[in-house]
């Protein structure tokens, strides 16, 4: 679930981006749509806890955010919050089973190697685990992005611009495979886009409108 309450951030010597208040029911989904710099990177950083907002709150899964000191914020994001980037953030350095594998450093949990078989076996890229991210398509590599995120099972799933480089046929197969791992996991799938197909493919989703909330002062 997600909670918000007159949730506002404001950026050094830039706009001060205000956003509606928002419930989410657990197991719901929301879709957050508006142009480009509107604020929907902003407000997926304030849910998974990696931006402070200068006003409101922010409760997610029970939690409220601001209530975490940062040690304790970062294990909690790690093991509630699944998050796909637009920029997939994989680490060329290491092979796709060792870039699962850091998922369980970040939350402060013991390795578990069968875990990461399955989640890489449940989106079709159990072939591609020894191989590294820049030998990868991007479909595949976008897959992989997807088993991190869902790895610990987490109670929300975030993702940014999913459908934004992909081809007519790549985003609808993507959009299929968010929602189908949110409801495997039974958490709160949020898309942010401002793409046509991306929205298609969230109908009868809780919808947030950012695009119109950027000030500045």
């Amino acid at each position: 679930m997600i909670r918000t309450r007159g949730l506002a951030f404001r950026y050094p010597s830039g706009p001060t981006l205000t956003f509606p208040d928002i419930d989410v029911p657990q197991g719901g989904s929301l879709l957050l749509q508006g142009r480009s710099g509107s604020g929907k990177s902003t407000w997926l950083s304030l849910v998974a806890g990696l931006l402070s907002p200068a006003a409101g709150k922010v409760v997610v899964a029970d939690q409220d955010v601001a209530q975490l000191r940062r040690g304790e914020r970062d294990r909690w994001r790690g093991r509630t919050i699944g998050f796909l980037p637009q920029r997939l953030h994989l680490s060329d350095a290491l092979s796709v089973e060792r870039n699962l594998a850091l998922v369980y450093f970040a939350a402060g949990l013991p390795l578990d190697r069968e875990a990461i078989r399955a989640a890489l076996l449940a989106l079709d890229v159990s072939s591609v685990a020894e191989r590294r991210p820049g030998e990868l398509s991007g479909g595949q590599a976008q897959r992989v992005a997807l088993a991190r995120a869902i790895l610990l099972r987490p109670k929300v799933l975030l993702a940014d611009e999913p459908t934004a480089s992909l081809d007519d046929e790549a985003a609808e197969a993507a959009m299929d495979l968010l929602r189908a791992s949110a409801q495997r996991c039974g958490a709160t799938l949020v898309v942010a886009t401002h793409d046509a197909r991306g929205r298609d493919a969230m109908h009868g989703a809780q919808v947030l409108q950012v695009e119109a909330l950027a000030s500045t002062e």
